[in-house]
């Protein structure tokens, strides 16, 4: 008779009480502060603000149906079912949590309104949502959209998910400003600015790459591992303990702040009695990272 695995039970309950509250955060952000306000901060939740203005197409239901697609090509270019799933379901909380809050909101804040002012909007926006999104990044899923799109670029050309994101959401932030005026742009980069420092503080505090040094007695396991699911490169190397006179491997490993927990749970999952250090980077350079040439 099995026992039951009520450690690994009560971890995936508390990871889906993590994307449920992560997911109706972000939802709350979105729908009670940028979409009353056309503040496009990126994203396909960005998109779909741009796209009703001109269609009336509900944001919700575009965000739903603009991931389908997404979906798709994260499957075949990404292969983590895992991610992909929890990814899922972040996305139908997302969407029905924003429908729900379009269709409930209007009657209670015309009762009770909370601001008119667009300034405040934008960055309880942008700290609302940030901590939504750490959630659930936190949780090991994203809010799918161009999270998705970013992963799937930078697997395929190695460059930083941060270029990548700047990229796509400056974009959408540029079309804001041409649709609704660069005042509301410029409220759309402070939610922008104010999102991702709200999410890095509830991953792990402040400050951009990290590296991870792991002594482990089960090296190879936890090398593949790294490397297939974080597709970062690792180093390592025998080294014998000081105090105990045992063998043992160092490795060591840099990568991106979002990746801190991914990698947490993988050497747990492979090795729990291994010891792990992880340090702030200032400046990573070299493949998968910035560019190592010089300029004058």
């Amino acid at each position: 008779m099995h026992s039951i695995p009520w450690p690994r039970i009560l971890d995936e309950l508390r990871r889906l009480i993590l994307l449920l509250l992560g997911a109706g955060l972000s939802a709350v952000g979105y729908a009670v502060f940028q979409v009353p306000y056309n503040i496009a901060a990126g994203g396909v939740s960005g998109i779909a603000i741009l796209v009703n203005h001109f269609t009336g197409w509900p944001v919700s239901t575009f965000y739903l149906v603009a991931n389908i697609p997404l979906f798709i090509v994260g499957y075949f270019y990404l292969g983590r079912w895992r991610f992909l799933w929890s990814t899922a379901l972040v996305v139908l909380i997302f969407s029905f949590a924003t429908q729900w809050l379009e269709v409930t909101l209007p009657q209670y804040l015309a009762a009770w309104p909370i601001t008119d002012n667009v300034l405040l909007s934008a960055i309880w926006a942008g700290l609302v949502g940030g901590i939504g999104g750490g959630l659930v990044y936190w949780a090991g899923a994203t809010l799918g959209g161009t999270a998705i799109v970013g992963r799937v670029i930078q697997v395929n050309t190695g460059l930083a998910l941060s270029q990548i994101y700047l990229f796509v959401d400056g974009t959408i932030v540029l079309a804001a400003g041409v649709i609704f005026g660069w005042e509301t742009a410029l409220y759309s980069m402070l939610t922008l600015l104010l999102s991702g420092i709200a999410t890095d503080y509830v991953l792990e505090g402040p400050s951009r790459t990290r590296t991870a040094t792991i002594i482990t007695s089960n090296p190879q396991p936890i090398i593949t591992a790294l490397m297939a699911e974080l597709s970062r490169g690792v180093s390592y190397w025998d080294a014998v303990g000081g105090y105990t006179g045992e063998k043992r491997t160092i490795i060591v490993c840099t990568i991106y702040r979002p990746q801190v927990n991914d990698l947490k749970r993988i050497i747990a999952r492979l090795d729990p009695s291994a010891f792990i250090t992880i340090g702030v980077t200032q400046e990573a350079l070299g493949k998968g990272f910035g560019d190592l040439s010089i300029k004058d």
